[in-house]
């Protein structure tokens, strides 16, 4: 479903600013992973992202996706094939919108736009259905703005837009990070919950080793822009924080680990 080829971003580069966030990065994901990614800050996890989102350009390398080169594809082109959910749930909604606008437009993702009613009945009865199923009581507020909703709503909502039209692969960039962890863990029983039943190719990052452990069948850890730690099946489902600790520790080079990778030891 993913196929990343010898990637490489450089940002500032010729500068005293210059940094390397990939370094020949290569990675290849199978239909219906579920790819947990970890790793220090800097590590180039978000920029991974990025780069497959076609928010930033490669420098080199090629990113194919689902059998299509979409490496020099602008972002707007990628949309009908990628859904993402960001960290700050502000990011994937409109504020000023209504629960029902926002979900119309992800459910017109990569379609062209014509002259017709806005949101038919049918639509509308779809969204009440979809909603009812995350059992937030959004089902009845389909005319609330979204502004008005709590952080984890706001999320949870983003995710059901992000695989409205199912997607090729659902980037999900740390998108309980900002949350409480009691919310943070009804949005993950969701995000397990959706990617399951739509088997969807999923990358999910994330600081927390713990949870990368708990979710899905694969974990790869990023360090210095390149995977040095990749992870799956029964071999996955047997790992604990020391021993990932101690993988990373070995594979970096490093014997310290960033802070934020111990919150859940």
């Amino acid at each position: 479903m993913l196929e990343i080829k010898n990637i490489c971003k450089t940002f500032n580069k010729g500068t005293v600013n210059e940094k390397v966030a990939i370094n020949n990065l290569s990675l290849t994901l199978e239909d219906g992973d579920f790819v947990t990614v970890i790793g220090g800050n800097g590590a180039g996890k978000s920029t991974m992202l990025n780069l497959i989102a076609g928010a930033f350009p490669v420098d080199s390398g090629s990113i194919i996706a689902n059998g299509k080169d979409i490496t020099h594809l602008p972002d707007f082109k990628r949309a009908s094939i990628l859904g993402r959910v960001f960290q700050d749930p502000m990011m994937g909604t409109s504020a000023n919108m209504l629960i029902e606008e926002n979900l119309a437009l992800a459910n017109r993702r990569g379609q062209k736009r014509g002259l017709k009613w806005g949101i038919s009945d049918a639509e509308r009865e779809d969204f009440k259905k979809q909603l009812a199923a995350l059992n937030l009581g959004l089902e009845d507020r389909l005319s609330t703005k979204v502004g008005l909703l709590s952080g984890g709503q706001r999320q949870a909502l983003t995710l059901l837009m992000a695989v409205l039209r199912k997607p090729d692969l659902l980037l999900l960039d740390e998108h309980t990070a900002a949350l409480d962890p009691k919310t943070a863990a009804k949005v993950l029983e969701m995000t397990d919950r959706i990617v399951s039943k739509h088997n969807l190719t999923t990358l999910m990052v994330t600081h927390n080793m713990k949870d990368a452990i708990e979710h899905g069948n694969r974990l790869i850890m990023m360090d210095a822009g390149r995977i040095v730690v990749d992870i799956r099946g029964e071999e996955k489902k047997k790992l604990t924080v020391p021993y990932l600790i101690d993988l990373f520790s070995k594979a970096s080079g490093s014997t310290e680990a960033n802070d934020a990778m111990l919150l859940s030891k």
